[in-house]
């Protein structure tokens, strides 16, 4: 599984002109499914979502984890963060899960983070999303289970 992380001073995802997930300060999480991804990389990205260090502490060091802050987290289906882009000018998303599999994962990785977490919004999988956020830093990262 792969999430490419943002920390935000606020995030959004708006459907069909309703906002259906928002947070405050936290970590807004883009979420990609590979076809070999299982349970095993749910647990795994979950920790590293809650764990990564990537807000400062008193001596200004990204030493402190979501889990530390108790900062937001919102999570959001985005399968083209799969997509194979080596060659050609067309994405080829052959690299992705299908559509059931990486459904199921991302539904119980949203499970496992709120069993952890407690504050996680989602967007919507399969959906048309408009997603808003102001970036603190800028801080991005690409993780990988």
């Amino acid at each position: 599984m792969i999430a490419l992380i943002q920390r935000v001073l606020s995030a959004s995802v708006v459907v069909a002109g309703e906002t259906i997930g928002e947070i405050d300060s936290g970590l807004l999480a883009l979420i990609g499914v590979r076809p070999g991804d299982s349970a095993r990389d749910v647990g795994r990205l979950t920790e590293r979502l809650l764990g990564y260090r990537v807000f400062t502490d008193e001596a200004g060091k990204m030493n402190r984890s979501l889990a530390d802050t108790g900062g937001g987290l919102l999570l959001v289906p985005q399968f083209t963060l799969a997509a194979d882009t080596r060659s050609g000018t067309r994405a080829s998303f052959t690299a992705a899960a299908a559509p059931d599999q990486a459904r199921e994962l991302f539904d119980a990785l949203v499970a496992e983070a709120r069993r952890r977490h407690g504050r996680v919004e989602t967007g919507r999988f399969g959906a048309e999303m408009n997603i808003s956020l102001t970036n603190h830093g800028p801080v991005t990262f690409w993780l990988e289970s």
